[in-house]
């Protein structure tokens, strides 16, 4: 078993958060939120707040900071606040107050007197379907999509000629991503330009987005985030803290930390789309798929920044059908922006999909599981480019049979008062991977160093660096020190998607053989060790007619202190051959009681075919965490928004996520066929697979429990009670 090289640090308290950070002479700000949801600033009083104890700047949009629109090169355009008057949601970044204490800076706060002109709002998903737009570019492919047999003209011809068709509809709820560590940033200016601690999924893209909206030159601003706690998409971009304080700390001459309060973060960053998605199956009485047709519809901010690809997600890639057709709509409201949260499409678009994927068999009467996996694709539908590694097929037969599959009835069992419910649902991700640059050093003492500018928000990426670095290196993993969340290394890609591992592992190859090479030029070189011979390379030695050095003896040898070389690696012509995913079953036992229609989980597993496992136990872990979001999804999470843009439980008292007594305990499996198609590791994404379809398994098994069909998540008590 190996160990979490950061978990020490940890659990003791000596890692340090961005907002950790402490400087001489340090002050603090607090962000001020708009209290409507459309509308403009006429005029802001800040007299009292100004000359209110130990305030030292109050910044609004008539007296703003020195800010200017931010790009970065993976995201664009990225919003910075207090550049107008404008306001489109409620809880907006509207001004920014910096005191000697956060208690100053927040009281401070509070006397800012906010005249609007208020405009309507539209707030309601519901209401807007009727005016619903294109989304743009949902995954890279147009808006709808249509895949159709040769003597099919309609994917409505294909469902009438369907022996057996259901159709409903599934709606998500709007998801906060709750990260344990707030969004914040500590400041700090000095004659070598910018330092800036913060949260963040890739210190590089940080660093480019204040440079670019301080007017700054790159090289002169430093982003550092050893430790993220937490991210899941919603600290891939720079955050309104950390813009304000950084120009805060500009205009002061002082280091300056901000950081946004828990009810803050559910509005001043950014969240996960609700949804609505209509699914239609058309199949024959064996449970062949004849026709699949999935259309979306997800809310997305005024500036139509973001749409949550549920039908493209899902539907356009896991199950084999001659008929295909998929369409994604946007709604745009005045609520804070979407963005992406662990699974982005594939989490919401799964439970509507494996729902209807669970209604087709009720109606078939036919097993879940024999009827997805005789719909088993071998490629997406309408592509050539056939799945590089997929054993989906093994991950349910191994599933079934560890869950105890065999005896489910399809009308479930009574245990005293309470009914008890198997469900499942197919779990698919996409394996990615980013650009990633690694630097690899070998040291004089015999050590050596994995550093990278990537980040681990939690996910184990610091682990796997010296794992793979090691094995790259021959050497054992205790020899090696990684280091990752600093702008001034290598980019290494960023922490999303489930691609830290492929990318920022394949980089690391490369770096290892290029130093290793290197390392053998330098040893046989002129008045070198093993001047003029041929060697090799092994065990963390250099080796040539019977003698060997170690490679830290070799550059002592040479007064060298060490040797270092960067790789990189980017996808490139394996995308031109196959199609890439992780693949796996997600199975689930419900309680409802009889009486309260209280819901309990009481039994999870997952089987995930997800190419090599670096670190089993930090994979594990992963996947749980996944799962656990996944019930958090199906039963507890969603934010309520009131008629005038505000949430209604936009905290953590209202806005309800598990606790350990929610949770049983969860069993993972792991089918490895290490994937070297994909990457030279071997390894797929594992970080966000676990919580796709855990929602449907749920919802499925608490169908089989009661006979009650929820297609709406989270479920509620209420909506057994109705029923």
């Amino acid at each position: 078993m190996t160990s979490r090289l950061d978990g020490p640090a940890k659990v003791t308290g000596r890692a340090k958060y961005g907002a950790d950070h402490n400087f001489p002479g340090m002050v603090h700000g607090y962000v001020v939120l708009s209290t409507i949801a459309h509308g403009e600033i006429e005029g802001m009083d800040v007299t009292a707040a100004k000359s209110a104890p130990g305030v030292l700047g109050v910044y609004t949009p008539f007296d703003p900071l020195e800010l200017r629109p931010a790009s970065s090169p993976l995201f664009g355009e990225t919003w910075v606040p207090l550049q107008d008057t404008e306001v489109t949601y409620y809880g907006q970044p509207i001004g920014f107050v910096v005191a000697e204490t956060f208690e100053q800076a927040r009281d401070a706060a509070s006397l800012i007197d906010v005249s609007y002109r208020p405009r309507p709002a539209r707030t309601s998903l519901r209401d807007g379907l009727s005016t619903a737009e294109d989304a743009p570019q949902p995954r890279g492919a147009e808006p709808s999509l249509e895949v159709l047999d040769s003597d099919v003209e309609s994917i409505e011809d294909a469902l009438a000629a369907s022996p057996v068709v259901v159709e409903q509809t599934y709606t998500t709820a709007t998801q906060n991503h709750a990260a344990m560590e707030p969004h914040s940033a500590v400041a700090v200016w000095d004659s070598d330009g910018l330092t800036v601690h913060s949260g963040n999924q890739a210190a590089y893209l940080q660093a480019a987005e204040l440079a670019s909206a301080l007017d700054v030159d790159p090289s002169s601003v430093h982003a550092v985030n050893p430790f993220v706690g937490g991210a899941f998409g919603g600290k891939g971009r720079t955050s309104a803290p950390a813009f304000l304080a950084a120009a805060a700390s500009r205009a002061l001459g002082r280091p300056v930390k901000a950081v946004l309060s828990r009810e803050q973060v559910f509005t001043a960053t950014a969240n996960r789309p609700a949804t609505v998605q209509r699914i239609a199956l058309g199949a024959d009485q064996d449970g062949t798929l004849v026709a699949l047709r999935h259309d979306s519809w997800s809310s997305t901010s005024v500036d139509r920044s973001f749409v949550e690809p549920t039908s493209h997600g899902t539907s356009r890639e896991w199950y084999a059908t001659p008929n295909l057709a998929i369409s994604q709509k946007m709604v745009p409201l005045n609520v804070p922006p979407g963005t992406f949260m662990r699974a982005p499409g594939e989490a919401p678009g799964s439970f509507a999909l494996e729902s209807a994927i669970d209604e087709l068999a009720v109606a078939l009467d036919m097993d879940p599981i024999q009827l997805r996996m005789r719909n088993n694709s071998t490629a997406p539908p309408g592509k050539d480019l056939q799945w590089s590694s997929k054993h989906l097929d093994e991950c349910f037969r191994i599933g079934a049979d560890r869950f105890g599959w065999a005896h489910r009835s399809p009308r479930g069992r009574t245990e005293g008062d309470w009914l008890v419910g198997l469900g499942t649902a197919t779990a698919m991700f996409p394996a990615l991977r980013f650009p990633a640059s690694v630097e690899v050093a070998l040291r004089a003492d015999g050590t050596a160093e994995v550093a990278t500018g990537g980040a681990d928000p939690g996910t184990g990426l610091l682990t796997v660096l010296s794992l793979v670095g090691a094995e790259s290196l021959d050497i054992t993993p205790d020899r090696v020190t990684p280091r990752l969340g600093d702008s001034a290394l290598p980019p290494g890609g960023m922490s999303g998607g489930s691609t830290a591992t492929a990318s920022a592992g394949t980089a690391t190859m490369v770096a290892a053989a290029k130093v290793i090479d290197d390392l053998l030029a330098l040893a046989s070189s002129p008045g070198a060790p093993f001047e003029g011979r041929e060697v090799s390379y092994a065990e963390g030695r250099v080796l040539a007619d019977g003698r060997t050095m170690t490679f830290g003896e070799v550059l002592r040898a040479l007064g060298r202190t060490e040797i270092s070389a960067i790789g990189s690696s980017a996808p490139g012509e394996e995308l031109t051959k196959h199609s890439f995913s992780s693949f796996g079953a997600q199975f689930c036992e419900v309680r409802v009681h009889r009486w309260t229609r209280e819901i309990r989980v009481s039994r999870m597993l997952g089987v995930f075919d997800a190419g090599r496992i670096i670190n089993p136990t930090a994979a594990r872990s992963q996947l749980i965490g996944g799962m656990i979001w996944g019930v958090s999804a199906a039963l507890h999470e969603g934010l309520e928004i009131e008629a005038n843009g505000r949430f209604a439980n936009g905290d953590f008292a209202g806005y309800l996520i598990p606790v350990n007594a929610d949770i049983p305990d969860v069993d993972v499996h792991f089918v490895e066929h290490p994937d070297t198609l994909h990457n030279d590791v071997g390894a797929k994404g594992l970080g966000e697979i676990g919580t796709v379809g855990m929602a449907a398994a749920v919802a499925n098994a608490v169908h089989n429990a009661t006979g009650i069909r929820v297609r709406r998540i989270p479920i509620t008590i209420e909506d057994l009670l109705d029923s």
